[in-house]
């Protein structure tokens, strides 16, 4: 059986990784790696490896002519917005040496370009490199392109959270009935227990591949060959994903321990009541403290929107710590 410490010690030799290129550069981060940068010992690890700042990833931020070295984290694919942002320092900028590392795999990034055979090496990361020789203005100044799944954050010895898929919430019938509208009528489907990988949208397709992508590296560091249970229709399609993911079929004929991994789906959690029945202390807390930027921790419910009971003198509503409560 895998130690709890090989999981924990997971997180940091992700970042040890990334450490290992940041030696007399500017370091531009996006809020959820950064995130999981701070349950991993913070900026402080950055500066201690040699780091001369570290920056937002944002196209309003550049360096000064005396800092020609940049490393980019980021917790999205090479794509869109993403590509754009890191054009824009660069054109701002005097660099010649540039690094960029992405905690989404380079097979993620060949589903998103539509390439579905396998291809040896990751020329979607070589010909980023070039792109990047062409932004900084010299085709000999020295570009790197590379994966690295940093995205778990080590809360305590029994949790590690996943900051980059805070968003990934679980289909509710709303969605289905937009997935209908675009099938032809006599291949809707019944009920999100029918919806299959191929039938959800292109970006959480990419989304669900990313999240089985980290779960596979985090298992092949472990040397774990793991045993899936789901629960909903969302934990089913993942657990799927995994289940079927190329590298990890390898790695489970060799791989020395075992762990069983239940993936849940957040609307089917069952919780108690954080509520304050008098004078509901929650919401009093909530009304005084503003969240964090960027941070999601909790999802408030009116759980009579859920059930059928009626409304009572005594009712109140339900805070569920990092998941959608609901009742059967």
């Amino acid at each position: 059986m895998p130690m709890t410490e090989d999981f924990l010690r997971f997180p940091h030799q992700m970042w040890e990784k990334v450490l290992s290129k940041v030696k007399k550069a500017v370091v531009f981060m996006d809020s959820r790696c950064t995130e999981a940068l701070h349950w991993s010992g913070g900026a402080a690890l950055l500066l201690e490896a040699g780091a001369r700042n570290l920056k937002e990833f944002s196209s309003f931020e550049a360096c000064a002519e005396n800092e020609p070295k940049a490393v980019f984290v980021v917790s999205t694919l090479l794509k869109g917005r993403t590509i754009d942002v890191i054009k824009d320092i660069i054109s701002l900028s005097h660099f010649q040496y540039c690094v960029v590392i992405t905690t989404v795999a380079h097979s993620v990034h060949l589903v998103a370009n539509n390439v579905t055979t396998e291809m040896e090496g990751n020329p979607v990361f070589e010909q980023f490199e070039e792109k990047l020789c062409e932004w900084m203005g010299n085709m000999n100044y020295t570009a790197e392109v590379m994966h690295v799944p940093a995205v778990f954050a080590p809360v305590s010895q029994q949790l590690l959270l996943t900051p980059a898929f805070a968003h990934l919430f679980p289909l509710l019938f709303p969605d289905l009935e937009a997935i209908n509208t675009k099938r032809p009528e006599k291949k809707r489907f019944g009920s999100l227990v029918d919806m299959d990988m191929n039938s959800l949208p292109v970006e959480l397709q990419l989304e669900i591949k990313s999240l089985a992508a980290v779960l596979n590296a985090m298992f092949e560091a472990t040397g774990t060959r793991e045993e899936s249970f789901a629960v909903g229709p969302m934990s089913r399609i993942i657990a799927g994903e995994l289940a079927g993911h190329p590298q990890a079929k390898n790695r489970r004929k060799t791989a020395p321990n075992k762990a069983s991994i239940i993936f849940v789906d957040r609307t089917m959690d069952l919780t108690g009541a954080v509520g304050h029945h008098g004078d509901n202390l929650v919401e009093k807390i909530l009304t005084v403290l503003e969240p964090l930027p960027g941070h999601v921790t909790d999802i408030q419910v009116d759980m009579l929107e859920l059930t059928s009971l009626q409304r009572t003198p005594h009712s109140t509503n339900i805070l569920a710590p990092g998941c959608l409560a609901q009742t059967q």
